[in-house]
């Protein structure tokens, strides 16, 4: 991972630093902070968060199935990624930095699709996702070089093909949340002979 002075302060790997996260009203306005597994403890604390959907020239969604080391839904699939920003950093640039910390890619086209705010426990942790979540789209057009340590694996979908994968494998919790919220924005981005 590239250290930048965001995750100089805040990586896993700089100590025993613990990584915290913004806590959020409502409306999405910064409350305080907690620490990332407290803040996901049932019931849950509200807190900010960000999910990112990129497609590659032909309308595909880039879809990734999570690290089985991962402590939190581990193995399964999921959108192209998503995480939480920095308490003070830009849901912007929190998306950009860890799209580059997964998938070894810059986006080429990065936007704002509005927010979402969802609580969805996880039945397989017990953890709770209480999340006011900052949506982006936009198109990847270089090589992926996923991160072993957060990504298993990578896919392009079409529509039809992410239904019939969406039938027969498991999903994280918030995913289908995520993608109707950004759905507006992502049809725009693709047009509508793409199908979203």
């Amino acid at each position: 991972m590239p250290i930048t002075p965001a995750t100089a302060t805040n990586s896993p790997s700089s100590g025993a630093e613990p990584i915290l996260l913004e806590l959020v009203d409502e409306e999405g306005v910064t409350i305080g902070t907690a620490e990332k597994l407290a803040a996901h403890q049932p019931p849950g604390q509200l807190h900010r968060a960000f999910s990112v959907f990129l497609f590659d020239e032909r309308g595909r969604l880039l879809v990734q199935q999570r690290a089985l080391g991962k402590y939190h839904s581990p193995g399964v699939w999921s959108n192209t990624c998503c995480g939480h920003p920095y308490p003070g950093e830009a849901p912007f640039a929190a998306a950009a930095r860890r799209t580059f910390e997964e998938l070894g890619v810059s986006p080429s086209l990065l936007a704002e699709a509005g927010t979402v705010r969802y609580n969805h426990p996880d039945p397989a942790s017990g953890l709770v996702e209480q999340e006011y979540n900052h949506l982006f789209v936009g198109l990847v057009q270089s090589p992926l070089r996923p991160d072993p340590e957060e990504v298993a694996s990578t896919v392009f979908v079409t529509p039809d093909e992410l239904a019939e994968r969406h039938a027969k494998d498991t999903f994280s919790a918030w995913f289908m949340t995520v993608l109707d919220a950004a759905r507006p924005a992502v049809r725009e981005l693709t047009g509508p002979s793409a199908g979203w």
